[in-house]
């Protein structure tokens, strides 16, 4: 479903500011310094999974005072859409993972279907340790198929959308998130 201006423009309007830009540089620095404590000494491979988090992975990743080597991977539940389906990969990690501890960074942990999907081929493809990091994570009130190791912030069950997650494909550059109030 492609928006015209105004209609983003109305979305925006009508939307819930969940939590502000001040608050996500707040939660960025604490999730900084909790993965550093863990992560410090073992030099991880980083992998952002595009295209929601690279927002995330951005902000995040300045802020980790240690070596890593960073890839990406894409796969996606949404596509433009407002409900998960199917995962289609569309990019796995160049960087072999083997042997390596690696950080998976994700913009929201909603049923935890895509984390566990990831986690399951990292592991499978021979990391050493698999861990997890989230900008959000859903209060669905349901058991997850993963867990997220660094959790940012909760946000409501309900569509959300800024810093990096969208909403019919816009609003990714938003610095605060929102939530749909229908």
């Amino acid at each position: 479903m492609m928006l015209t201006s105004q209609q983003a423009q109305q979305l925006l309007s009508s939307a819930e500011l969940i939590h502000s830009e001040q608050v996500i540089t707040q939660t960025l620095q604490r999730l900084a310094d909790e993965i550093t404590q863990v992560l410090a000494r073992q030099q991880p491979l980083v992998l952002c999974v595009m295209g929601g988090a690279v927002v995330f992975a951005g902000q995040l990743l300045p802020q980790l005072r240690f070596p890593m080597d960073f890839d990406y991977l894409h796969l996606s539940r949404y596509g433009k859409g407002k409900s998960g389906g199917a995962i289609h990969w569309q990019a796995e990690p160049r960087e072999d993972v083997r042997d390596r501890v690696v950080l998976v960074l994700d913009d929201i942990l909603d049923e935890g279907v895509t984390m566990a999907a990831v986690r399951d081929k990292v592991l499978a493809s021979g990391a050493r340790s698999f861990y997890s990091a989230v900008l959000v994570e859903k209060q669905t009130g349901q058991c997850k198929l993963a867990k997220a190791d660094f959790i940012g912030l909760p946000v409501p069950n309900r569509y959300v959308f800024g810093f990096g997650m969208d909403i019919h494909g816009l609003w990714r550059n938003l610095p605060a998130i929102y939530a749909t109030t229908d």
